[in-house]
């Protein structure tokens, strides 16, 4: 029985370059096996979320994501949840791309991205669910979760600034936001141990990849049930900015304002007089919630396809 492909592509992405490909794409998935069809996303909210929920309980086989890690986090939010989940592939059309990076997917040629399914090689990912206390909310993602103050210095630099400065980008940008830092008082609870106290910022990861950089979380594996927990304690300025410039190059992980380990779970909560605070979740690049948050790590619940 020939499989279903459907492409969910957001028309937007990459300076508007997906819908002249979307003809190319469907061909890619025709020579893969698949009967094709597409998606074309709209504005109304949880549009790709949708389809993708529409589309796998219709018996497709394999699901496409094209766009930028937002429509990537939304067609995994749309199938994490089903017990029957298709296959899924992505094209990346966005500016970061984290997600695609950490797969081996080419990110300068739609259409060679759209060809890694031709070399028919998948691997079942892991995919991180996070659950919003009182307001019963839960969320999927595939790259990281994040919170703190410190938070906005991952996804707030603008890509063409990072891709004129680099590194550099991300120093100017903390030096900025220095004299706006605040600290949350809080309580994580995770597979070793418990950390009470005042924080800078957490970032659960999945991949080592986050905002473009590959040394953040250095050991980092795609499928082994395990998040990379960061935790950066309070501290003086000077400081902060040479812990920034050590992450870039993924040599923090040793200084002592920094716990890095890994976790199955996460459950992060505000204390103190920290509590009752809104303090926002960002999950693979947006806000997803708010503290309290518990984590969980959804060992190889997907599969997709890589490249390499």
């Amino acid at each position: 029985m020939t499989q279903k492909a459907r492409l969910i592509y957001n028309p937007v992405s990459g300076h508007e370059q997906m819908p002249k490909n979307v003809a190319d794409i469907l061909d890619v998935l025709e020579q893969a096996g698949y009967e094709a069809s597409a998606f074309r996303t709209t504005p109304e909210e949880n549009s790709a979320q949708n389809e993708a929920t529409r589309a796998a309980k219709e018996g497709f086989d394999l699901i496409v994501a094209a766009g930028g890690d937002g429509t990537i986090n939304e067609v995994v939010n749309g199938l994490a949840f089903l017990e029957k989940r298709p296959r899924m592939a992505i094209i990346p059309a966005g500016t970061t791309n984290d997600y695609a990076r950490a797969l081996g997917i080419p990110r300068d040629s739609i259409l060679d991205a759209a060809k890694i399914v031709l070399k028919n090689k998948t691997r079942k990912m892991d995919i991180g669910k996070a659950n919003f206390g009182a307001r019963a909310q839960t969320q999927y993602f595939v790259n990281i979760a994040a919170s703190g103050s410190l938070t906005e210095l991952t996804y707030g630099v603008p890509s063409e600034i990072k891709s004129a400065l680099g590194y550099a980008a991300y120093l100017i940008k903390g030096a900025e936001m220095l004299p706006h830092l605040t600290e949350n008082e809080m309580r994580l609870t995770y597979d070793d141990g418990v950390y009470e106290g005042k924080l800078s910022m957490f970032l659960l990861g999945m991949t080592n990849s986050i905002g473009g950089f590959e040394q953040i979380m250095p050991d980092a594996q795609l499928s082994d049930g395990l998040f990379q927990l960061i935790v950066v304690k309070p501290s003086d300025p000077g400081n902060l900015l040479k812990l920034m410039a050590l992450a870039l190059n993924g040599k923090h992980v040793d200084d002592p304002k920094i716990i890095y380990t890994k976790t199955r779970n996460l459950k992060a909560e505000l204390i103190g007089k920290s509590a009752g605070q809104d303090l926002p979740v960002n999950l693979d690049g947006e806000i997803g919630g708010y503290c309290p948050v518990s984590f969980e790590n959804l060992k190889q619940h997907i599969e997709f396809y890589v490249g390499g």
